[in-house]
């Protein structure tokens, strides 16, 4: 099985499964309520062209995420 990997490292178009979501309790729940919860997929589509934000898609429609936010959200690569 492939160890978890932060979210932020992905290729544009891979997907995975979130395993782990390492946000602060504080700042968890606006992801949460965006549809960001372990065991949703998501696809990595594309970062914006400095690196920061990382768009993604999630449930069917697209989100952006910072790039630490990014680097917390921890996923199962589908192989």
């Amino acid at each position: 099985m492939n160890p978890p990997q932060p979210l932020s490292s992905l290729t544009p178009g891979t997907r995975g499964v979130v395993v782990e979501i390492r946000i602060p309790a504080e700042h968890r729940s606006r992801l949460l309520e965006m549809g960001v919860l372990v065991g949703t997929p998501i696809e990595l589509v594309r970062y914006a062209p400095l690196g920061d934000p990382v768009e993604i898609k999630v449930r069917g429609y697209h989100l952006s995420l910072r790039k630490h936010e990014a680097d917390l959200v921890l996923l199962r690569v589908n192989s």
